[in-house]
């Protein structure tokens, strides 16, 4: 008998689903009404309804973080509509948006640009989620509010804040697994009297290597400290002064899909671990809301990031480290916004954005052809490397009747320069400017509230980052990566339509896209040979195209019961070469159930079948990218709300131990890490 792959089986599992709901439904209880309209702040840079966006925004509540119960930013994105993540360890997951990947997603923590040359592992797991309220996600050229970087689309992970509330709270989790024996603990402190408020978070993680159904997979686990803090001053009740603190501190961490074969004879492999990485940020800010009919807000901030990284190479059998690399990206900014009322059908804003990260990597590297003792010689990448972005936007949010036109317009200049590059050192012609237009127009209409169909054009752009200008060197992948300094920025022209609606007991999104970047930055292929590894010179390809269709739908099939359905298509193409987009995600389909059992009492699942992703990149990746054969995992749970604000929570993530790997995961083709296997997990959250 032959096997359907998930995505053959979805007709019967639609036509099963109602009849699972009935039977698991003994008591039924009535739910109050869906939120009709959700708020974002990402994506008009202010509290603005999500149906009346021209655009396809993702929210992921505190709720919803809790009950899935991720380690990490890709993690929570990973399966949702348009939404991946690579892998090359379980801490280094980084979110992919349709198609597109570290350089080109804008990451913020409160709206502030988490900045930082992305080496092995996830900039993106440097702040903790379990300390996060939300998490925003624009899909598409957001160039316009954020500047160089926004190619595809911006996530902004939303902390806690300081809140003027009478007395004080605390909030509190804690979470256990079973794959890989890991326990993490959360809390969070506010507390507010006359014109003073404080809030204080801790989360902690001692994190395991995990099992998968193949056995236990080494080097995946890690430790992890992370620690929150802001105060607002109330000058009265328009004006607030704020100071905000963040940091974290992982330890241990291996990226075990870097192990790759080494050229020296005398070497097996080596594999990519970072003993410490320390993330620090200081903020200090300025907000004003207006009253009246024509009010004015502003706000105004000055941040310092700074991200301390300790990589080094470790082979085997040797046991000792090849390459030892201390870096720190110092990132200075500066942004002011505000925005206007102007007239009752326009809400104006305009703002400027300005920052500077600095990083000199110092690296000492052993002489292999100096035995026995293979002494460290001093082998810096490149010295202080530096990068400006500066940049000022005007936004007009536009309502007439039922119909809302958002219209933007902004300039950025980036700066790029270093000291010296490489070693034999090269000093001369690192410098280069690049400027730039970044705009959108869209609309979305009203026809009733479950019709509202919307159309967008949106233009982006991304400036070659610090890895890509200055760094030549081997990196994980098993390359020879040779920077470019002169690399021109990448230009995105995104056209989507779609069409949403929510009312008391349905809410959905569908959209398709198109989405053409010219001068693409790339590391391609050469026929070279340095270093005893093949090379990939960092160049811009001509074009690439990448199209898709999402859809999301959530509907109350019986009271107090929910079913939920994404659906993701994605097809990435290089223009160029005229063969598939390198690492493009497989095709999906997810679909869930959530509902009221007894008083106090809801249950869960979420059924994802991933097709088979064969269309690879043959020419461009040398032949190193292979297809990934499709697969199909069931998540359940069930939450007991044993008394007002106090919760246990246990689910099974992968309940049918599926072996299995994303095509994303980074690897040797053929020995990719697999993921976890069946996990157990128990989640106590409370308020007091």
């Amino acid at each position: 008998m032959c096997k359907r792959s998930g995505i053959e089986t979805l007709g019967s599992i639609l036509s099963m689903f109602p009849f699972v709901a009935l039977m698991i439904a003994p008591v039924l209880a009535e739910e109050g009404p869906i939120a009709l309209d959700a708020v974002s702040v990402t994506a008009k840079g202010y509290e603005s309804g999500v149906l009346d966006t021209p655009a396809s925004i993702m929210i992921i509540d505190r709720e919803e973080i809790r009950r899935r119960n991720p380690d990490n930013l890709g993690e929570a994105v990973r399966g949702r509509p348009g939404l991946a993540a690579t892998s090359d360890s379980a801490h280094g997951q980084n979110p992919v948006i349709r198609g597109l990947k570290k350089e080109s997603v804008v990451l913020l923590v409160d709206g502030m640009r988490l900045n930082s040359a992305q080496p092995a592992g996830a900039i993106a797991s440097f702040m903790s989620l379990d300390l996060a309220e939300r998490v925003e996600v624009v899909k598409g050229p957001a160039s316009v509010l954020y500047g160089t970087g926004a190619l595809g689309e911006a996530i902004n992970v939303l902390l806690p804040q300081a809140r003027f509330l009478p007395g004080h709270d605390f909030a509190a989790s804690a979470a256990y697994e079973s794959a890989n024996q890991g326990l993490r603990g959360t809390g969070v402190m506010n507390a507010s009297q006359d014109h003073h408020a404080v809030m204080l978070g801790v989360s902690l993680a001692r994190i395991d290597d995990y099992d998968s159904p193949g056995g236990r997979v080494p080097r995946t686990g890690y430790d992890s400290d992370a620690y929150i803090g802001q105060y607002r001053y109330r000058l009265d009740e328009a004006q607030q002064l704020r100071f905000s603190l963040q940091q974290q501190e992982d330890r241990d961490i291996w990226f075990p899909g870097s192990s790759k074969p080494h050229p020296h004879p005398l070497i097996d492999q080596s594999v990519i671990h970072s003993p410490q990485t320390r993330r620090r940020l200081v903020e200090v800010g300025y907000g004003f809301e207006g009253e009246g009919e024509r009010p004015l807000n502003l706000d105004l901030r000055l941040y310092r990031q700074e991200l301390q990284r300790r990589i080094f190479s470790f082979v085997e059998p040797q046991d000792f480290n090849l390459a030892e690399t201390e870096v720190s990206f110092d990132s200075d900014g500066l942004d002011v916004r505000a925005d206007w009322l102007a007239h009752p059908a326009h809400l104006i804003s305009v703002g400027a954005n300005a920052w500077r990260m600095e990083a000199s990597p110092e690296r000492d590297l052993r002489d292999m052809t100096n035995p026995p003792d293979f002494p460290f010689a001093r082998n810096d990448p490149f010295q202080d490397g530096r990068i400006e972005a500066l940049g000022f936007y005007v936004q007009d949010d536009m309502l007439f009747g039922d119909l809302n036109v958002l219209a933007g317009l902004r300039y950025d200049q980036v700066e790029g320069d270093a000291s010296a590059v490489g070693n034999p050192r090269v000093t001369t012609g690192l410098d280069s400017r690049d400027s730039a237009i970044s705009g959108n127009l869209g609309a979305s209409y009203r026809v009733s509230p479950l019709l509202r169909p919307y159309a967008s054009l949106s233009r982006g752009f991304r400036a070659g980052d610090m890895r890509e200008r200055f760094e030549s060197s081997p990196r994980g992948d098993g390359f020879f990566h040779v920077g470019n300094p002169r690399i021109e920025p990448e230009i995105a022209h995104q056209v989507e339509i779609g069409v949403k609606g929510a009312d008391g007991a349905l809410s959905y999104n569908l959209s398709a896209y198109y989405n053409r970047i010219n001068d693409y930055i790339t590391g391609q292929p050469t026929n070279q040979i340095m270093s005893g590894r093949p090379v990939k010179r960092t160049v811009n390809l001509g074009s690439v195209t990448i199209t898709g269709l999402e859809a999301e739908l959530h509907w109350q099939a019986l009271p107090g019961h929910w079913l939920s359905l994404g659906y993701s298509r994605l097809r990435g193409e290089n223009d160029d070469l005229d063969e598939p987009l390198y690492q493009m995600p497989a095709d999906e389909v997810s679909l869930g159930w959530n509902g009221r059992l007894y008083a106090g009492w809801t249950a869960d699942a979420v059924l994802r079948l991933v097709r088979r992703q064969d269309r690879v990149a043959t020419t461009f990746s040398n032949a190193t990218e292979d297809p990934t054969p499709g697969f199909t995992t069931l998540d359940v749970g069930v939450t007991w709300e044993y008394a007002r604000e106090q919760s246990l929570r246990l689910a099974v993530t992968n309940l049918n131990d599926k072996r299995y790997h994303e095509h994303l995961t980074e690897g040797i083709s053929g020995d990719e890490i697999k993921q976890p296997g069946r996990n157990f997990h128990l989640i106590w959250k409370g308020s007091f």
